[in-house]
């Protein structure tokens, strides 16, 4: 479990926080949507634990008047730019994201400038600025599904993970012009301890995020998106796996598996580096005052939201 101690009085928090979320879900008529990086403590009390392309899903379709969004702030700005009259929260704005950070407008309007014949695929980790320079969004779970629907004669530009896509490259047999982001979680893996944890435990499966790095991919007997890995180590027959994505996952693995081990694939040096930093900004008690005091709220200006929805729709609509 994972806590944060908060500069303030403790007097301006409940002794039962669950309870009190739950009090003010009722009154606000909202519904918190959680990925499966957050905190436990945030899984166990959110309406909805998902990956992005599930938590997308559930934004779109939810009829709560606020959405506390559980996640970090692409994540949210999702949900906002789906709905456009919903109050939507993130309990700490400062939780942002190394692959969104590593994709800046001005630089990728420029790069796009200079590929203008190239139709824009864009992982959903990246800011509202860069979906509406997009023509389509994809998430991990289903950009391979994605790039399949696209004609063969069309160049793509895909942003902003490397990782990724290399990964559905593999997967498509596509070319594809490859922005040069990552996530700092993802690529902080180590291929040498992840190698000596299949010899120290030789009847253990390795399963990996596709925004790993190839070195960690070649050694996964499964390559998939959160959700996928969710279901993947549910349905198998092995009792055991390491784990190479953000470890928060372990977490739901063993409440929908607890009969399997799960062993957290190891960052190259001695430190929580496969912990993502801005995922642990959120905690039980920022979710709480977001939700008593309807703030830090995530806006947009109209222009961008309409921008950055047409390629959402895209996205919904090839992934069904």
């Amino acid at each position: 479990m994972f806590t944060t101690t908060l500069a303030r009085p403790q007097g301006t928090l409940p002794l039962d926080l669950f309870a009190a979320i739950e009090d003010l879900k009722t009154e606000l008529n909202a519904v918190i949507l959680a990925h499966y990086y957050q905190d436990p403590d945030i899984q166990d009390i959110a309406d909805f634990i998902g990956d992005s392309l599930q938590l997308a899903k559930a934004a779109a379709n939810t009829n709560a008047d606020v959405i506390i969004f559980a996640g970090v702030h692409f994540m949210a700005e999702t949900a906002k730019i789906l709905n456009p009259d919903k109050l939507v929260l993130l309990p700490d704005l400062n939780a942002g994201c190394s692959l969104a950070d590593s994709c800046p407008p001005d630089e990728f309007a420029a790069f796009k400038a200079v590929h203008p014949e190239h139709l824009v695929i864009s992982y959903i980790n990246c800011s509202a600025e860069i979906k509406a320079m997009s023509d389509i969004i994809c998430t991990s779970s289903n950009a391979v599904k994605i790039v399949q629907q696209i004609p063969k004669e069309q160049p793509i530009i895909f942003a902003p993970d490397r990782n990724l896509g290399r990964y559905v490259m593999e997967q498509t047999g596509r070319e594809m012009l490859l922005w040069q982001g990552s996530c700092i979680v993802h690529e902080t893996f180590s291929e040498k301890k992840i190698v000596q944890l299949k010899i120290t435990h030789p009847q253990a499966e390795a399963i990996a995020h596709p925004e790993c790095e190839t070195s960690v991919l070649r050694h996964a007997s499964f390559i998939g998106s959160t959700a996928a890995l969710l279901n993947y180590c549910q349905k198998s027959p092995t009792q055991e796996f390491i784990v190479a994505t953000e470890p928060g996952i372990i977490h739901q693995m063993q409440k929908l598996a607890p009969d399997k081990h799960f062993i957290p694939a190891p960052p190259q040096n001695n430190c929580d580096c496969n912990e993502c930093p801005f995922m642990r900004l959120n905690t039980l008690e920022k979710l709480y005052l977001a939700m008593k005091n309807r703030t830090p709220e995530i806006t947009m200006s109209e222009d961008i939201r309409l921008a950055a929805l047409r390629p959402m729709q895209r996205m919904l609509e090839m992934s069904v």
